[in-house]
């Protein structure tokens, strides 16, 4: 079956931001998000998408913000009684699309982690700590931390997002906020994580964004989505290597099995790769909103 992919949405009488996943429109006094079917690897937006992606990180979240006990930014998941302009494709729009508060974004990153992968593996391995934070010896690859650990990061608007201690979160925000930051940011993770294991998911890590409306913390952007967390199949963990997971793994493993150079313009994804993709986010959809998704 062939399906598009929406790779950038267009409404050409509100201005627009557009992110590496998100268009953003400004409505005045609120905000439109419209997740495409973008997809970035290795800081490159990839030139051919993963249809319905938008869809299920828009559905997700959504789901998320509705559970999480925790103030967000969510006015509206569907555009029935938005007043948009008449070139609106709604048909394409649907799904995808919310609108939201306008919040001063703060500018940190704020990841949890629940086990020991990634860029944390690897900075394990060379200091016994993630972040700053020191941890025990002896730990292995995909190892469950003895407590969930806050290892924040910068907001880069392009290129990698660059780890930061805690001391510098609060050079940043302040001590106060960077203390909510903190404290909210582990507790989301460990309800995340408690409602990902009654779907046999392991949660292994995660990251929040937060805005403030006045002196209110609210959380904004997504939540909990895989292209924000690493969510692994319970009944396929083993301790001391990687684990399959529930994101860009396919469009990751293809792209190193090329010879492309990662800083030149990407190729394009062969048509499985794009379907086994789509696959996995549709999955991931299904565990976590706990019904079929609705675009076949």
């Amino acid at each position: 079956m062939t399906r598009n992919a929406l790779r950038e949405t267009s409404l050409p009488e509100l201005p627009c931001v557009r992110g590496k996943v998100r268009d953003v429109y400004d409505l005045g006094d609120r905000l439109l998000f419209v997740a495409t079917d973008r997809i970035s690897a290795f800081d490159w937006i990839l030139p051919n998408g993963i249809p319905d992606k938008g869809r299920v990180l828009t559905g997700i979240s959504n789901d998320w913000f509705a559970r999480l006990d925790f103030p967000n930014h969510l006015l509206a998941t569907d555009l029935d009684g938005v007043d948009l302009p008449a070139s609106a494709d709604r048909e394409t729009l649907d799904g995808r699309s919310v609108v939201v508060r306008k919040a001063e974004v703060v500018p940190v990153e704020c990841v949890v982690r629940g086990y020991l992968s990634g860029s944390g593996w690897k900075d394990y391995q060379q200091s016994q700590s993630v972040s700053g934070v020191a941890l025990p010896a002896g730990l292995r690859e995909s190892e469950r931390l003895p407590q969930p650990i806050f290892t924040p990061s910068t907001k880069a608007t392009e290129g990698h997002d660059e780890a930061i201690s805690f001391d510098f979160v609060v050079e940043i925000v302040g001590l106060e906020l960077a203390e909510q930051l903190r404290d909210v940011s582990i507790r989301l993770y460990e309800q995340g994580a408690a409602y990902a294991e009654s779907k046999g998911l392991i949660l292994a890590d995660t990251k929040f964004e937060f805005g403030l409306i006045g002196d209110e913390l609210l959380l904004v952007d997504e939540a909990l989505t895989p292209d924000s967390s690493r969510f692994w199949p319970a009944d396929q963990y083993e301790l001391g290597r990687g684990q399959p997971s529930f994101d860009k793994q396919f469009v990751r493993d293809w792209l190193s099995s090329t010879n492309w150079d990662k800083n030149s313009e990407p190729p394009r994804l062969p048509d499985e790769i794009v379907e086994r993709t789509r696959e996995k986010y549709v999955e991931a959809y299904r565990l976590l909103v706990g019904r079929e998704f609705p675009w076949k």
